[in-house]
């Protein structure tokens, strides 16, 4: 059962970190609920609990990621908080993306704080349940610093409430003591929070001990601490942090049918009509979304997925023909992706064939508000939307797919990937996505270099469209090579010109700077103190 996020007294944004511009007076005022007021209640916990699940992250975001990485595009200036400018490395210090996802993560943090700093005003509040709610804000605070250290790197670290003054006074702490406190308070939480399969229905989508684990698994791994993923994800494989596994269809793990099954370790919950997103507007068919497509996958994504033999397409003997591009290929391509020819199911039971060749109709590319590159995406496609495509599906922020997946990359990078690990990792995802063939099942066998590049395309195709790959580009440090240059879009073009395959953007990815954003300079307006980012 979804959450209802209701309440959100107390917690206004403010300026700065995202600290509240109340400050404080001798008397509390008495025509709404204060700190001397409201900290009363069991329900008072709650419900501030419910508002710091709000800032665990937002559909934008998780959708718009893609953009941000070589899986898609968007040709839009203004939606997606302009994440096109970053894509092309078109971007500066008072961009949109980078000084809101700031504030927003920082309003995270500061609701969490409010929470640890009074529940225990609440005498009345069961001890049991404080323990998991302290822990649950202190595993959604730690989220909240895992994602500005990723970006930011060096960010300032606060743990408590402070005031309007204290805040524009902060300095940015060094990042490795972030990582540290992340890596501190998911061990604090998981030891306090339950199973997966203690909680009530009522309270799905709350942090468990697996999903704390699975985000440290997480953390670790942008790290390179192969040892230390590969210990926390054998606990997560052996169900010894909560029963989790794969579902059986891959399609089905993203529909609103199956929310919350046996895969979903942390998702976004949502609630129709109170809390949606309407996101799906921007990547589906242009006839099904009536916008202009804003998150068009690339050819460079199709092209990363393998044939039903195993083989990548530029392989000897994958079978792979470039006039029948999307036949006799890994069955997860079709799942997540819409290309020319495919049949979309339409809510009502009815179906429209997709045709995206120039000149084909509606959602052909050379249509101005259909999709550039000549693919859609199908991923989290949400037929139970309303009639201007709000939905309530939720979103997975971790799924036990990730946990193979991260084990198996951390195997490889030890040098341990055995045939064994691959039958129980990347052969169980295989197998579930459909595949048949003997040769794709099989163990590959080679060399560490051979098998990370499998490794890494598998967590490419497996994961698509779920806001991870641009994180990845990152942490291999293989951004440089991944952004930089033409994405493409279908085979449409000028034959004397990239083989034909539309050129769509031209990416610019620098490493001297683009690996850390930039501090915002709203924030070092307020704050001297914050230095920034080098080449910024």
């Amino acid at each position: 059962m979804k959450r209802n996020f209701r309440y959100t007294i107390l917690l206004g944004l403010g300026l700065g970190l995202g600290f509240s511009a109340c400050q404080k007076l001798d008397l509390p005022p008495t025509d709404r609920p204060t700190d001397a007021t409201f900290w009363q209640q069991p329900t008072d916990a709650a419900n501030v609990l419910a508002t710091c699940y709000e800032n665990l992250y937002n559909a934008e975001y998780f959708f718009f990621n893609e953009v941000l990485s070589d899986n898609a595009y968007n040709k839009s200036d203004v939606n997606g908080s302009n994440a096109r400018n970053i894509a092309e490395g078109a971007y500066g210090t008072n961009q949109q993306r980078i000084t809101n996802e700031w504030g927003y993560h920082y309003s995270g943090i500061r609701k969490c704080n409010q929470l640890l700093a009074n529940i225990d005003k609440i005498t009345s509040l069961d001890a049991g349940l404080k323990a998991r709610y302290q822990a649950e804000a202190r595993a959604l605070r730690a989220y909240q610093y895992f994602q500005l250290l990723t970006w930011y790197g060096d960010v300032p670290l606060i743990t408590e409430e402070i005031s309007v003054t204290e805040a524009a006074g902060v300095a940015r702490t060094p990042r490795a003591e972030v990582l540290n406190f992340v890596l501190e308070e998911l061990d604090a939480a998981a030891a306090d929070l339950p199973l997966n399969t203690a909680y009530a229905a009522e309270d799905r989508g709350r942090f468990t001990k697996g999903a704390a684990l699975a985000v440290k698994a997480r953390v670790l791994l942008y790290e390179g601490r192969w040892a230390e993923v590969a210990t926390i994800t054998e606990q997560l494989l052996n169900n010894q942090a909560g029963a989790y596994s794969l579902f059986a269809s891959y399609a089905g793990v993203f529909s609103p049918n199956n929310e919350g099954n046996s895969e979903v370790m942390l998702d976004l919950q949502y609630l129709f009509p109170s809390r949606t997103h309407s996101e799906q507007r921007f990547f589906i068919p242009r006839t099904e979304g009536k916008l202009i497509c804003a998150i068009a996958p690339t050819q460079e994504l199709v092209d990363s997925y393998v044939m039903a033999n195993g083989k990548a397409i530029t392989e000897a003997g994958s079978g792979y023909n470039e006039t029948t591009p999307y036949v006799g290929r890994d069955p997860r391509l079709s799942a997540t992706l819409v290309y020319d020819g495919y049949r979309w199911q339409r809510p009502d039971g009815s179906s429209i064939l997709i045709r995206t060749l120039p000149g084909t109709g509606d959602n052909s590319v050379d249509r101005a508000d259909a999709s550039p590159t000549g693919y859609y995406s199908a991923k989290y496609f949400d037929p139970t939307a309303d009639a201007n495509l709000n939905s309530g599906l939720n979103l997975i922020l971790i799924r036990y797919a990730d946990v193979l997946l991260m084990h198996a990359e951390a195997k490889n990078e030890l040098d341990q990937l055995s045939a064994g690990e691959w039958n129980r990792t990347i052969g169980a995802l295989r197998r579930r996505a459909g595949f048949t063939d003997p040769a794709a099942l099989a163990f590959p066998g080679g060399d560490k270099a051979s098998l990370q590049a499998v490794v890494r395309r598998e967590r490419r195709t497996e994961l698509a469209m779920e806001g991870l790959r641009i994180f990845d580009l990152r942490r291999w440090r293989t951004a440089q090579t991944a952004l930089n240059g033409f994405a493409h879009g279908i085979k449409a073009g000028n034959p004397s010109v990239d083989n034909g395959y539309l050129r769509v953007d031209q990416r610019t990815f620098d490493p001297a700077k683009h690996y850390l954003w930039p501090v915002p300079q709203r924030e070092r307006d307020i704050n001297p103190n914050l230095s920034q980012n080098p080449g910024w």
